[in-house]
């Protein structure tokens, strides 16, 4: 599903204390002659060095337009919070929405998230990583593009702390069953544990903006939590 139009930024909203670009961190991608990505060992980053003060980390893998981030910022000021979204545009849509309600404890980073988990994040530094509603690539020539592959997989685990959760969510049955039995064959995460579906309290108490367009669709969601 295409996405939808972003309205346009304030010219004056400064994002610097919200927005970094992932190559001004690591550089651009090392491709070899094939154009697969190099398997570079993650360097000793410290993700905690984008907040103000140290707290348990939490990551998303695809912010879009930044409504679980900003939310669950607010609803957990103890914890930091840390997006990634692949498109420029929308990664900047989302800093703005922390910029605007002045959020200390998110930040968001422009750039490919499997790179990230690959070559920049230290072992056991995240409480918890969020994935929700990851592009499914339909055609089968294309599941090698999916975001919920073996090496990322294998990385998410290697990036959660001990009893550090992976929240996975995506309206695509066949992606669902799919990386269940990915996650089970790659890890040795524990799971899938049920995701109760909450009703909602008002139009924006939904994880995330696509969840609220399929649940107003009628459509049903598929919810997963694996404990490291």
């Amino acid at each position: 599903m295409a996405r939808r139009a972003l309205r346009k930024l304030a010219d004056t909203l400064d994002l610097s204390r919200h927005l970094r670009v992932l190559t001004d961190l690591v550089g651009p991608p090392p491709y070899v002659a094939s154009r697969e990505p190099t398997h570079a060992q993650p360097t000793t980053f410290d993700p905690q060095s984008f907040f103000p003060r140290p707290a348990p980390l939490e990551i998303e893998i695809g912010s879009g337009k930044g409504l679980f981030l900003a939310k669950a910022a607010l609803a957990l000021p103890e914890h930091n919070f840390l997006g990634v979204e692949l498109v420029h545009k929308y990664a900047t849509f989302c800093a703005a929405r922390l910029a605007r309600q002045d959020l200390d404890n998110a930040r968001m980073v422009s750039g490919d998230g499997v790179r990230m988990f690959r070559e920049l994040l230290p072992d056991a530094c995240a409480a918890a990583v969020h994935v929700y509603f990851p592009d499914p690539w339909w055609k089968s020539r294309h599941h090698k593009r999916r975001v919920m592959n073996a090496g990322f997989v294998r990385d998410i685990q290697r990036v959660l702390e001990p009893g550090g959760a992976l929240h996975f969510w995506t309206d695509v049955e066949q992606y669902y069953l799919g990386t269940l039995e990915l996650l089970a064959a790659a890890t040795n995460l524990t799971g899938p544990l049920p995701v109760p579906e909450q009703a909602p309290q008002h139009d924006l108490d939904y994880r995330t903006n696509f969840e609220r367009r399929k649940r107003k669709d009628g459509l049903p969601i598929y919810r997963a939590e694996f404990r490291r």
